[in-house]
């Protein structure tokens, strides 16, 4: 059977429930828009989500974890709720009545309170009271249109780990230290760079800011907050930032800097202007510019370095991505991020992915953060972001950033600092080719 829900929508639906994901029962265009149909194939399966579709567009359903049965009385469901899909969001409608939550009846397809029946009486129709149990507003429902063209029912079922990481990390204090000692160390390729600039690009509150605490943190010794970072629908990086993060008080500069931008925003003449992005790249951009949503950088702009150095441009772009968004990403947002992969493709600029809040997508992993790499549900997101963004996978790097917390771990630590080694790593073939061009024209001279 082919899902008329889309993987999109399948998603989404699964960010309401936790770590798990979707297998179809019962299709009604196969199976009969009828309680027959629907009880051979979905009784005392749970929990489910049960979905309509009508020919106005709308689609819309219904949660429960109770297994549906022929019983004829009703079943107590406390997590129980109705849904609708308004656009890519979806809208929720809690039970406010979870003893009458779903009723088990014979010759109608799922049936939640007396408020919402799909198959309603055996007929490819929708019964539609609100207000008994749940309360919703049927036009933003489903249009008060309550003729179904099709009905699905899915089971929820529990996304499985694997036993052995599919990754290899070393979690110990040793590998800490020797991390940190290795990026003490790194010397960049080339003799006119001796710090890498590393540009972070994201949306708002996916983490950038807190990502360069985070390592500042590490190299401190306790957690720190240098840039601003909080939680905000619009983003709290005003300027163009960049941060140079030392060995420990009055220690030596470390051999990276992290350059940090506005956040970037769904809607159009908010957040990052993606012309500033070359500006940025090739390194015309000067540290705390102010940045105007509204209009680009232009060259007769105070600061505006005419003729920036290797040392000046940036040498990576990492993307950085909230692990619970990536399924929801809005659509204009991806555009955004495409159009700056394009800018940067055509530079050759190497690019990853940090992918953060990791914890937070993934209980499996919040319960201990070694769990990373065992997580089939952290794996599956970031093959998508891979796919979203456009990079490989082996360059997407799972972080947590330090948010609540007073002391460091050691295990987070392990995580922010192969971020930091990817970058030097991704770099390498960068500079290699850089060098190469100029061998090749002094050649040609």
């Amino acid at each position: 059977m082919n899902s008329k829900l889309t993987s999109s929508q399948q998603k989404t639906i699964c960010s309401q429930l936790g770590r798990f994901k979707l297998r179809l029962l019962y299709k009604a265009s196969i199976h009969g828009f009828n309680g027959t149909g629907f009880h051979q194939q979905c009784d005392y399966h749970s929990p489910t989500v049960s979905v309509g579709f009508n020919a106005s567009g709308y689609v819309f359903g219904g949660y429960t974890k109770q297994p549906f049965s022929q019983t004829g009385q009703y079943s107590h469901d406390d997590q129980a709720f109705l849904f609708t899909f308004n656009g890519e969001k979806l809208l929720k409608y809690p039970v406010s009545n979870p003893v009458n939550a779903v009723r088990m009846i014979g010759n109608c397809g799922p049936y939640f309170g007396e408020d919402l029946v799909l198959a309603y009486g055996g007929e490819a129709q929708v019964h539609s009271a609100p207000g008994s149990y749940y309360n919703f507003n049927a036009a933003e429902m489903h249009g008060k249109n309550l003729q179904l063209t099709e009905c699905e029912v899915y089971e929820v079922e529990t996304i499985s780990e694997f036993e052995k990481p599919w990754r290899t990390v070393v979690w110990e204090n040793e590998k800490r230290a020797e991390m940190m000692e290795s990026i003490r160390l790194y010397c960049p390729p080339s003799n006119c760079v001796t710090q890498l600039r590393v540009l972070l690009i994201g949306p708002v509150g996916a983490g950038k800011s807190s990502f360069f605490n985070s390592i500042n943190s590490i190299f401190k010794g306790y957690v720190s907050n240098q840039a601003i970072a909080g939680c905000s629908t619009h983003s709290l990086t005003k300027q163009f930032r960049t941060y140079s993060i030392k060995d420990g008080k009055g220690g030596n500069p470390l051999p990276i800097i992290l350059c940090d931008t506005m956040g970037l925003e769904e809607s159009t003449g908010a957040g990052l202007d993606i012309d500033d992005i070359t500006s940025i790249l090739k390194g015309h951009l000067p540290d705390s510019y102010q940045f105007n949503p509204t209009a680009p950088l232009l060259s007769n702009a105070s600061g505006y370095q005419t003729s920036p150095g290797l040392s000046d441009k940036i040498h990576c772009v990492a993307y950085v991505v909230d692990a619970g968004m990536v399924s929801i990403m809005p659509a204009k947002l991806e555009q955004k991020l495409e159009a700056i992969r394009r800018k940067v493709n055509l530079m050759g600029i190497p690019q990853l992915v940090l992918l953060t809040k990791v914890d937070e997508a993934c209980s499996f992993v919040s319960q201990d953060i070694r769990n990373i790499y065992k997580s089939s549900y952290i794996q599956e997101i970031m093959q998508e972001v891979g796919v979203r963004v456009g990079v490989p996978m082996s360059c997407v790097v799972p972080v947590k950033n330090y948010s609540k917390e007073f002391e460091l771990d050691q295990n987070c630590d392990i995580l922010l600092l192969t971020a930091i080694i990817q970058m030097f790593r991704s770099t390498e073939c960068y500079f290699d080719d850089l060098s190469d061009r100029l061998s090749s024209k002094v050649k040609t001279k």
